[in-house]
């Protein structure tokens, strides 16, 4: 078989004519009957790459998932465009499960997802022995190395699964976040030959990654959610406390939020994840336990509201936002304090991990303190040698210097109350003293009688605590890690000395008003609303999630060349014809209530939503060829051609001029 052969499944059950970059080589590599091992961001397509080969071997495919819900979720997914598909995992009764397995030995499936718990039982792999598979794909497959940010025992017991079997099955390894050590383990344990790796870029270009510092995190979250009223996304916090603590703030502050965390009953959990897939509930607050496989497309922020332990965790929870391709924010909001929570989680883990998860957590510091390209920093970390500029980040931003200020002063003051009080109090209590307060404690002290007493009383407590971060963040002052439950200690840097001494100036960001901007087109777009609300009537009477009948992406599309008939239907990406045939008529009856635009269809998407896709003309080519032949690098190329940069990308490498997938055959 072949990849020809694969293309008319594609176009009829997703939409879409042609593959993305990585999914091509993996699908052929399958095809071929070739254990295969594919890596591909998240949103990058990966379940295509066993959906589109199961469809066309002889036999079952297995997928091993490590959630219940993503499992749900394509279950639904793949039966509204009619695959036959189902699931077996813990959620299922007694007689549930005894139906499903009769099912399956009736060939009434061609694609079965099991949870790798059920690898421990020996009745499941009694059944799983009697079955024809011809495909076993291991979604989340860093899951199964020790190295990896989120080990799992039980994806161990899959090489076992493996020999159990009387025929061998193709094997296909999937995951979107893995270290070279993570790679290396994967490719061993399952045995799987490292020619037969596929990789794309680690980069999402439509994902504007933000580090806030030291500001008042509630107001934050409070203004960037009022100024972002229709967005969907999530909000990750580092404790169930937190949690708790953030969801009653934001729902007195009347929005829609809903939490969740491990601490809550299974039902709970259930129906919290069920509100925010259904759009009933558009913000969730959750801990990491809000885990892999949240298959909600148009998730349109992820904000972390404490330090994550790690870039494989932090970039698998910010890649949760923007999975339908749409310009999305990814927002960290740092604080050095937050540092000490992640060292007491290692504190409490297997003392036989804790010097490398240790050096992963200042791997994630640095992160945050860096000043070259966010989207750089991070596929760097997982070994691609990429320097180019996402000019989507922060650290992009042209205007990022806007914000800079001198506060040599301010930190002279800082410092100078450092001394006098010996270095035994935290900043908090060292902002009272710098702005005067009358608190019992400090009168108590004395403090009231030193000489830098009340020096900054006339800023703010907000601005002066800021500031304290600030000198803490750029290393003028070191923070003692919590001890017996006591408060931080600051404590003066050498680096201060020469601040004091006005031999060098500080000068820092302190922005005001620290709300990105997120391109999210036709907010306001009736066609757009009208249609995501028949999406979401539809939806409930099939009771799956709004974004399993198609995505934000796919109406966005429609809002713009609004088609007439059913053959304009089918151009739309990510329709297809499964949809049209069970949805199509219900779309096309309100779009035909709208005229479509005078204008050409590409000319109009080009001009409401810039960075979409548009076809390569034999010109533009040449033109790209030349650029690349002199010495131009993508972003520049980028700028020149007006487009975005991952475009540049895929097409030199269709071109023959870069390689990005490790392709060797």
């Amino acid at each position: 078989m072949n990849i020809s052969q694969a293309q008319p499944y594609l176009q009829k059950y997703f939409g879409y004519e042609t593959f993305r970059n990585g999914q091509q080589q993996i699908v052929e590599s399958v095809l071929a009957g070739n254990d295969t091992f594919g890596i591909l961001p998240t949103g990058g397509g990966k379940s295509i790459c066993y959906q589109i080969p199961a469809m066309l071997l002889d036999g079952i495919t297995v997928v091993v998932s490590p959630l219940i819900s993503l499992m749900k979720d394509q279950v639904d997914s793949l039966r509204q465009i009619g695959i036959p598909a189902t699931y077996i995992n813990s959620s299922l009764s007694a007689m549930e499960l005894r139906e499903r397995i009769s099912e399956i030995h009736n060939h009434t499936y061609k694609i079965i997802y099991v949870a790798p718990e059920r690898l421990e039982t020996e009745y499941f792999l009694s059944l799983f022995r009697q079955l024809p598979v011809a495909l076993l794909a291991i979604d989340e497959a860093h899951c199964i190395s020790t190295w990896g940010h989120d080990f799992r025992p039980s994806y161990q017991l899959i090489p076992r699964a493996i020999r159990a079997l009387p025929n061998k099955p193709i094997i296909l390894a999937l995951t979107a976040t893995a270290t070279k050590q993570v790679q290396d383990d994967i490719l061993a344990l399952l045995h799987i030959p490292a020619k037969n790796t596929y990789r794309t870029t680690f980069r999402r270009d439509n994902l504007h990654f933000v580090v806030q510092k030291n500001v008042n995190k509630k107001d934050f979250l409070v203004q960037y959610l009022r100024t972002h009223p229709t967005a969907s996304g999530i909000i990750y916090a580092g404790t169930r406390k937190d949690v708790d603590m953030l969801q009653q703030f934001l729902l007195k502050q009347k929005f829609k939020v809903g939490k969740y965390h491990a601490g809550m009953n299974e039902e709970e959990r259930n129906s919290s994840q069920e509100a925010f897939s259904y759009d009933r509930t558009p913000i969730i607050v959750a801990t990491n336990a809000f885990g892999m496989g949240i298959d909600k497309s148009n998730v349109r922020f992820v904000i972390h509201y404490n330090l994550p332990k790690n870039i494989e965790a932090y970039y698998q929870e910010a890649g949760r936002a923007g999975r339908d391709g749409e310009n999305s924010n990814c927002i960290l909001l740092y604080e050095p304090s937050d540092i000490y929570l992640q060292k007491y989680f290692i504190e409490q883990s297997n003392p036989d991990r804790q010097a490398l998860d240790n050096k992963k957590l200042q791997a994630m510091i640095q992160y945050c303190k860096t000043k070259q390209c966010r989207s750089t920093t991070i596929v760097q970390y997982f070994g691609e040698a990429d320097t180019e500029h996402c000019q989507m980040c922060d650290n992009c931003d042209p205007d990022k210097d806007k914000n800079t200020v001198d506060i040599t002063t301010e930190a002279q003051m800082i410092f100078s109350c450092m001394r006098r009080v010996n270095e035994k109090v935290g900043l908090s209590f060292l902002t009272k003293i710098l702005r005067g307060s009358k608190s019992k404690k400090i009168i108590d002290f004395r403090y009231d009688r030193l000489s830098t007493y009340g020096l900054m009383k006339e800023q703010s407590e907000k601005r002066v605590m800021q500031i304290c971060k600030s000198l803490v963040d750029e290393g003028y002052i070191r923070l003692e890690p919590l001890q017996e439950g006591l408060y931080p200690v600051a404590k003066l840097d050498v680096s201060a000395v020469a601040v004091l001494k006005g031999q060098e100036k500080v000068e820092i960001d302190l922005a005001e008003e620290p709300v990105p901007a997120t391109d999210i087109p036709f907010e306001d777009n009736p066609i757009f609303e009208e249609l995501r609300q028949l999406r979401r009537k539809i939806a409930e009477e099939e009771n799956v999630p709004p974004y399993v009948i198609c995505n934000d992406a796919t109406l966005r599309e429609m809002t713009t060349l609004v088609p007439q008939d059913e053959s304009a239907m089918l151009r739309i990406k990510g329709w297809g014809e499964s949809r049209q045939q069970r949805f199509g008529q219900a779309f096309l009856e309100l779009l035909q209530q709208h005229k479509p635009k005078s204008t050409s269809p590409l000319a109009e998407i080009q001009k409401t939503h810039p960075k979409a896709y548009k076809p390569w003309t034999k010109e533009e080519e040449e033109q790209l060829r030349s650029l690349f032949d002199n010495g131009q690098s993508v972003t520049e190329i980028a700028q020149t051609l007006g487009r975005q940069t991952g475009g540049i990308r895929s097409r030199l490498e269709k071109l023959g001029l870069i390689t990005i997938a490790n392709d060797t055959k």
